[in-house]
C-alpha cells in the first residue's frame, strides 16, 4: 500500500512539474527576478540609488549561469545527503526496535 502511494505521489509531482510548460497561457519571455525587482523599484521610487555595490561582477552571463547552476548542484546535494542521513539512521532504529 505504501508502495503504490509513493508512486502516486511522485507521478502527482512529475506532472505538477511539467503541467506550466504544456499550458500555453505561461508562455512568453522568462525574466529573472532580480530584474523583475529592479522594474518595480523604478515604478515606485524612480530616483532610487542603490546603497550599495556587489564586491564582485561575473565577467558574463555564462559565467554567472555556471555559478548558479554549481550553487544550485550543491544544495540539492546537501539536501541529499541530509535525507539519506535520515532515512539510514530511521532504518538503523528501525532495525534495533525489532532485535
Amino acid at each position: 500500500m505504501n508502495r503504490h502511494r509513493s508512486l502516486w505521489l511522485m507521478v502527482a509531482a512529475a506532472i505538477l512539474m511539467f503541467l506550466p510548460l504544456a499550458i500555453p497561457v505561461f508562455q512568453g519571455d522568462f525574466e529573472g527576478t532580480d530584474g523583475q525587482a529592479v522594474e518595480m523599484i523604478i515604478q515606485a521610487r524612480p530616483g532610487y540609488q542603490p546603497w550599495f555595490q556587489p564586491l564582485w561582477t561575473p565577467p558574463s552571463g555564462e559565467v554567472e549561469s555556471m555559478l548558479f547552476a554549481i550553487q544550485a548542484a550543491l544544495g540539492a546535494g546537501f539536501v541529499g545527503y541530509v535525507i539519506g542521513r535520515r532515512h539510514g539512521s530511521s532504518l538503523k532504529r528501525n532495525d534495533h526496535d525489532g532485535d
